[in-house]
Parts: structure tokens; sequence; C-alpha cells
């Protein structure tokens, strides 16, 4: 494997790791606005992005690597709303989708075969997430300034399985 795509992934694990504070640390700002349906579903998507870092720790693991873990940066746990937080959602899975991508355009410049077979899978996961949290950010909006429209949301996010998509 190339210094490159082991750094990129690395890194990677990093970035997913982070994720998953991020998506606790909303997960507990939801808890203390009484939206336990929309914590729920921040609490299986944390859970999501740590099985998510240990698919590249594994995989670097299995080339006989011993992957070097970064520091991470607190999130944030404050936000105006609902919708903010989504949105801070939404844009992080576009973020880590370039992550991913990038991580590819690696992969095919050292001729990694194995590293892009894994990235497949990503590079379809991410398309899922940010049709998931794009489309909470949409009904977020149209729901906007209707508490009971936002507690009808909360009562079906809180419904979510581990391992199901909304």
């Amino acid at each position: 494997m190339s210094d490159a795509v082991n750094a990129l992934i690395e890194a990677q694990i990093g970035h997913e790791f982070g994720a998953s504070q991020t998506y606790l640390s909303m997960a507990g700002w939801f808890e203390k606005e009484s939206l336990g349906g929309f914590a729920s579903w921040m609490r299986e998507q944390s859970q999501e992005e740590i099985e998510h870092a240990m698919k590249f720790f594994d995989f670097l693991v299995d080339r006989g690597v011993a992957p070097k873990l970064p520091a991470l940066p607190s999130p944030t746990n404050e936000f105006d709303g609902s919708l903010e937080v989504f949105e801070a959602a939404f844009a992080h899975e576009k973020k880590v989708t370039g992550q991913i991508n990038a991580i590819y355009e690696a992969a095919l410049e050292a001729r990694d075969y194995q590293a892009q077979v894994l990235l497949q899978w990503f590079i379809s996961e991410q398309l899922e997430e940010e049709k998931l949290t794009g489309g909470m950010v949409d009904r977020l909006r149209m729901v906007e300034g209707s508490r009971s429209a936002l507690l009808i949301l909360d009562a079906e996010l809180g419904s979510r399985k581990h391992g199901e998509d909304d």
C-alpha cells in the first residue's frame, strides 16, 4: 500500500471517530431539548460512524499496518434549533464524501485495487448518508415553526432501529 493511501485512511479513521462524537454531541443537544426521537436517531448515526472507523481500521490491520490514530477535536454542542443541527449534519456528510473521494483518487493513482474495492462501499454509503440527512433538512424546513409537526417527526425518528435507513 502506498504511503499516501495509508496516511489518508489513517486520517479518515480519525474523521469517522470525530463524526461519531459530533453525532453524539448532537444527540445530547436533542436530549436537552426533550426531543428523544431525534436524539435516538443521532445516537444511531454516532454508532454507524464508529462502525465505519472500524472498517477502515480493520482494512489497515488486514494489510499488516498498525494504524496511527489522530487526536480528535471537541465537537460543538450548541445549536439554535433542530434545523441547524441537521444542516450541520448534512454539511458534515458532504465533507466526508469529499474525503472518501480523495482517498479513492489516491487509490486509483497508486493502483491500489484492494483499497478501491473498500472505498466503493463507502462511496455508496455516502450517497445514502447525504440522501438521509438532506431529506431531514428538507422535512425540517417544511415543518419550521410547527411544534406539533416537530413532535411528529421526533416520534417517527425515535422508531428507527439500528441499521435501518429513514
